[in-house]
């Protein structure tokens, strides 16, 4: 049968002469033209007289081809059929991308439950150990065993990479469309491929994620949020949002997309974690600063507390992490930190107005507000010996009464490791830590390695961002082993390179949660 196209370059589709070239210049020119008429007769020459065999093979290519033009033009019914055969009479020849724009197709027309359809179909995770093989333990005579395990691999990494972008474009659908309890749980699936992801040993740059888009369409959600859009039954009233329960979110939805950058491999670029910083800081206000428990603030809210010797970069480190240049005070003059400075972040705007001039201004902090508390400097620091003194005694009584204490991060400079003044710090935090009769929080010990960018020759922050010293590490390991804190995380950073910004936000998180 023969079935003729509006176009000159391919004026007809026939089987005995129509080559897979001729069928994708026709979609391609059916598509950009939204040629109703040619994708009709592409889709029965290719549905009704065209066999398994057709183009030696290549027809489910071509189906999947014309699947994308159809959903390009909203024909779902098309698709449809396309989808079906495909999946019957070619599946051991599929290819991830196109399973992969298919998908994206779909989302394009709104049918979100049939791209997933699609995807958990055609682009599943693999069985666990499909990575475990030795290439050394085939003989000689087994030498195609070998190069098929390795062929077996890479279409499985590819599998990854297209199922990883799949399941982002369907999350970054869902919160663009502010429906935040869809996005949050397709984010969980891909957090949930985290651990296979690194295991195949795929690299951000090959994955290729829009970490920024994700963060972005979470923050327009969470800004919704906060202006009413889901509370209490609104909802069911306006019919916007049907099934979203707040209740069950996060304290801010940005968090659940942390959670699966921090699973996956670091990608480190500057403009995904501004949008972060924008969308986890967005107010900053220097509450007070206090020399003893009773110039504290009012316990209600979580906090976070930065401890370091002087000059270790805690200030430049602390600015950093929120994306401020000048949150915490920032010298060349060691101990200029001299007292315990709390700042208050996503408190009620205009805070810094009511603290300045004391004008009572309406509002309340936000669920995601908490604490960062820059405490004095160890030390170098050019101050008296009381002074010091008074700085311990009022440590020891803050990590041990301070009820809404839940992370301390002691700052280590990643160039000389722990030097003796680290190393008293770690017993007081670990006496205190083991001392559960007497201690009134649920505080985190977290190490921070500052300046690891100084070990590196032109550090950047996307190839190499720092290190630490192999020497250092056992130092450290050490010292902690040997005063009780053995068992606290170890986090490199740089706040020139902004290494490790995302794993001390994973504990920044226990703060604002509280």
């Amino acid at each position: 049968q023969v079935h003729p196209l509006h176009s000159t370059a391919v004026d007809k589709l026939e089987v005995s002469s129509t080559s897979a070239d001729d069928v994708v210049q026709a979609i391609k020119r059916a598509q950009n033209l939204h040629d109703v008429h040619d994708i009709r007769e592409i889709a029965h020459f290719l549905l009704e007289d065209c066999d398994i065999s057709f183009a030696y093979g290549y027809r489910g290519s071509l189906l999947s081809r014309l699947a994308v033009a159809s959903l390009h033009m909203n024909n779902y019914a098309i698709a449809e059929r396309c989808i079906t055969e495909r999946r019957i009479s070619h599946r051991s020849s599929m290819l991830p991308m196109e399973s992969s724009a298919i998908v994206r197709g779909l989302l394009r027309c709104h049918h979100i439950e049939e791209a997933w359809e699609v995807l958990e179909d055609e682009l599943h995770l693999p069985l666990d150990g499909w990575v475990d093989f030795d290439a050394s333990s085939f003989d000689d005579d087994e030498l195609h065993l070998e190069e098929e395990a390795i062929r077996r691999q890479l279409e499985i990494r590819d599998m990854l990479v297209h199922r990883a972008r799949s399941i982002g474009s369907i999350a970054s659908r869902q919160f663009y469309e502010e429906e935040p309890t869809l996005g949050m749980a397709a984010i969980g699936k891909l957090k949930e491929m985290a651990g296979i992801v690194k295991e195949s040993g795929l690299t951000a740059e090959e994955l290729g994620m829009p970490w920024e888009r994700f963060v972005r369409g979470a923050a327009l959600c969470e800004g919704k949020r906060r202006d009413g859009k889901w509370d209490d039954n609104r909802d069911n009233a306006n019919g916007d949002g049907e099934g979203e329960d707040p209740s069950q979110w996060p304290c801010n939805i940005v968090y659940t997309v942390l959670d699966a950058m921090i699973s996956f491999p670091p990608e480190n670029k500057d403009v995904t974690f501004e949008a972060l910083c924008n969308a986890l800081v967005r107010r900053t206000v220097f509450v007070t600063g206090a020399v003893d428990m009773d110039g504290c603030p009012e316990a209600d809210r979580g906090e976070v507390a930065f401890i370091g010797r002087s000059n270790v970069g805690k200030s430049s480190l602390v600015n950093m992490l929120t994306n401020r240049k000048s949150l915490a005070f920032t010298s060349k003059t060691p101990g200029k930190t001299q007292q315990s400075n709390y700042f208050a972040v996503n408190d009620k705007p205009e805070l810094a107005r009511q603290i300045r001039y004391g004008d009572d201004v309406p509002g309340s902090k936000d669920r995601d507000s908490f604490y960062i508390v820059d405490l004095p400097g160890f030390g170098f620091a050019k101050v008296p010996q009381q002074q010091r003194q008074q700085w311990s005694d009022f440590m020891d009584e803050y990590l041990l009464e301070r009820e809404t204490l839940r992370v301390v991060f002691h700052l280590i400079d990643a160039r000389h490791g722990p030097t003796d003044e680290d190393a008293k710090i770690m017993h007081k935090v670990g006496t205190i830590m083991r001392n559960t009769d007497k201690k009134q929080n649920n505080a985190k010990y977290v190490i921070i390695l500052t300046k690891a960018d100084k070990n590196v020759k032109g550090a950047t922050s996307e190839k190499n961002p720092g290190k630490v010293a192999e020497s250092v590490r056992d130092k450290l390991v050490d010292t902690m082993t040997a005063n009780g804190v053995g068992y606290a995380p170890i986090v490199v950073t740089s706040a020139e390179t902004r290494l490790g910004r995302d794993e001390v936000w994973k504990y920044l998180r226990l703060a604002a949660e509280s």
